[in-house]
């Protein structure tokens, strides 16, 4: 469910000009047909007169001018080099197309996402949301969102700097990545926060997921990452039901993140 901004107009455009071509390619082998026909049957014209049988065998002595056989050999390799260069342009014009459509996508899929932690950023959040809710809405399937908040993640910062910062967040999205699946959806919401919308999932299952984001960061930690010092994360969920707003939601989900931050102890040493 990604971002659909510009996606269709630009396919749309892109397929209308190779389409355009693909027709204008079509074009050049039916004249390169149609003129081998009509020299095809220029030369029985001439051959045919010309012709007379002789046993086992049909002879065929042909006189043609030299200025007429060197004009049909100059419009031969006039017409071969029109036709080659054609091609040539038109394959030229191709690869050009497709490879802004590839440009254009990729730009477009970067405005999207969040450079630091390579998931989607905020930006995209209403419209994704939309998408999220508009489908649960139709086929009448759950959809729950999560509030994940990096605990005194401040802390981080000032004792190991603000690099090391930047990557426990890669970290902790990579993580986050890691315990979904393709259909749900990693948002940095800002800072050290990031949303989490899990499709077709009740809040049943938005536990589930909770759990192994949790048992993960302990074996991140076990890992020795950061010395003296273990990352912890605090995670809210909401569900979302008929009649609620993106804003609703989130609210939610941040209400019962905070609380589950507050019953959590320190976790620096």
């Amino acid at each position: 469910m990604l971002p659909e901004r510009d996606n269709p107009s630009i396919l749309a455009r892109v397929s209308t000009q190779l389409a355009a071509i693909e027709k204008r390619d079509g074009e050049l082998w039916l004249i390169v047909t149609m003129t081998g026909i009509i020299v095809g049957a220029g030369l029985l014209a001439l051959a045919f007169p010309a012709a007379f049988w002789a046993p086992q065998s049909i002879r065929v002595q042909l006189v043609v001018p030299r200025e007429l056989f060197l004009g049909l050999l100059a419009l031969l390799i006039l017409f071969n080099t029109y036709v080659v260069s054609r091609r040539m342009e038109l394959r030229r014009t191709r690869s050009a197309l497709i490879a802004t459509a590839i440009e254009s996508e990729s730009a477009r899929l970067q405005s999207f996402t969040d450079p630091l932690t390579e998931v989607f950023n905020r930006r995209c959040l209403n419209d994704m949301a939309t998408k999220y809710i508009s489908r649960a809405k139709r086929l009448k399937n759950p959809l729950t969102f999560m509030l994940i908040d990096a605990d005194h993640f401040k802390e981080v910062n000032t004792r190991f700097g603000h690099l090391t910062g930047d990557l426990v967040l890669a970290e902790i999205a990579t993580l986050l990545r890691s315990v979904t699946r393709g259909t749900d959806a990693v948002i940095r919401y800002g800072g050290d926060e990031f949303v989490i919308m899990l499709a077709d999932s009740g809040l049943e299952h938005s536990a589930v997921v909770g759990s192994r984001i949790t048992n993960s960061l302990q074996e991140w930690n076990a890992a020795g990452h950061l010395k003296d010092f273990t990352l912890s994360l605090s995670m809210g969920f909401a569900e979302w039901s008929e009649g609620r707003t993106l804003e609703q939601v989130l609210d939610e989900a941040d209400r019962t993140m905070y609380s589950a931050k507050e019953m959590r102890i320190p976790v620096s040493k």
